[in-house]
């Protein structure tokens, strides 16, 4: 995964001021205010992009400007997100993240980072500043919404050195991780909850196997499984089957009897179209768990969609041999335009296969 901690300029777009850092502070670019400039008062709004799209409102003041937390630092949050007409959509209790690794949405992570420990804040923002954070289970974030959130800063800690730690707090880190992106899976911010998961993964990777004892090591592998199942699902949310395969495939990799990923595998499988080898890993893991009633209904299902397709594909071959000469006609008359569409569409791909091996070329 990319760090961003050498990040500088915070979501700049073409039209704003930019948040830059300097020295060991975060401050407000010189077109938007002067570091010697005092922060609104209370009850009034600072632009915090200078576009008029992120605004934030001290309900609360904190420790001021010389408390404003880092980059790269790990920050502690209460946060109440609400929809414009004020219906609340979450409310997170000492949520942690880290500043400019995009964990969460730019508006938050570049809000937090002009406020002081200890301050309350309104922030409200355009629909593009929350773009990605698909909302909580009901109601749903509408896409691209505006939304108002209200932020209280707790705590500002730089982030652990990994180099640092022992093997043991590298794990206890690792699982924190995985803690928060079970927390950001729940309120359906699938992309950022696989951040998570993929910064756990990253430090369980730091650890060396020999470090550990047999305990330690049984331990370190239940959290790479762990991680590696919850970005299946959270991936199976976001369609992208292919990412679900791979983590299943790493997770049968270590633990060959691994329901979850069996299942997992299975229902992308099925939506590949791919019926014979979903109901076969299906019932692999319905025999590992005989009574899982989830595996049993999924399986049940699947296989009436199989037999439905099945079905479907017979009664069409059969409409073709019941009168294969209008067939035949059709098919003359338009041979010579499916011949122009088929050298079309074949050119087409070979000028991606030829544009994606030059790409794959370059990054090697």
């Amino acid at each position: 995964m990319i760090s961003f901690l050498v990040f500088q300029v915070v979501y700049q777009s073409s039209d704003s001021a930019p948040v830059v850092k300097s020295g060991n502070k975060i401050v407000m670019d010189q077109s938007m205010t002067r570091e010697t400039d005092p922060q609104p008062p209370a009850n009034e709004w600072l632009d915090i992009m200078g576009n008029g799209l992120l605004m934030k409102k001290v309900l609360q003041p904190g420790g001021g400007r010389e408390s404003w937390p880092h980059l790269g630092q790990t920050v502690k949050i209460n946060l109440k997100t609400h929809l414009l007409d004020g219906t609340l959509v979450e409310e997170l209790s000492e949520f942690w993240f880290t500043l400019g690794h995009r964990e969460v949405i730019p508006a938050l992570d570049a809000a937090v980072r002009v406020m002081g420990i200890g301050e309350n804040a309104v922030i409200k923002t355009d629909g593009r500043y929350a773009n990605g954070f698909r909302g909580n289970l009901y109601p749903e974030i509408p896409s691209k919404a505006d939304l108002s959130l209200e932020v209280q800063l707790l705590e500002a800690t730089d982030a652990p050195d990994l180099k640092l730690l022992s093997p043991t707090e590298k794990i206890d880190l690792a699982i924190c991780k995985k803690e928060q992106g079970n927390v950001l899976y729940r309120c359906r911010a699938y992309n950022y909850a696989v951040l998570k998961y993929s910064t756990a993964m990253e430090i369980t990777e730091s650890i060396s196997i020999d470090d550990l004892s047999s305990e330690e090591v049984n331990e370190l592998m239940e959290m790479k499984v762990k991680c590696l199942n919850n970005m299946a699902v959270s991936m199976l949310k976001l369609e992208v089957y292919d990412a679900v395969l791979t983590c299943c495939s790493t997770v049968l990799m270590y633990q060959p009897k691994n329901v979850k990923a069996l299942f997992h595998m299975g229902k992308v499988l099925a939506l590949q179209d791919k019926y014979s080898e979903a109901i076969q890993t299906l019932r692999k893991a319905l025999e590992l768990e005989p009574c899982n009633k989830t595996v049993h209904d999924e399986l049940s299902t699947m296989m009436k969609k199989h037999r439905e397709h099945e079905a479907a594909k017979q009664a069409m071959d059969e409409k073709m041999l019941e009168n294969p000469s209008s067939t035949h006609k059709h098919q003359a008359k338009s041979a010579w335009g499916l011949s122009w569409k088929w050298l079309l569409g074949a050119t087409a791909v070979a000028i991606g296969g030829i544009a994606l091996s030059v790409v794959i070329y370059a990054r090697k």
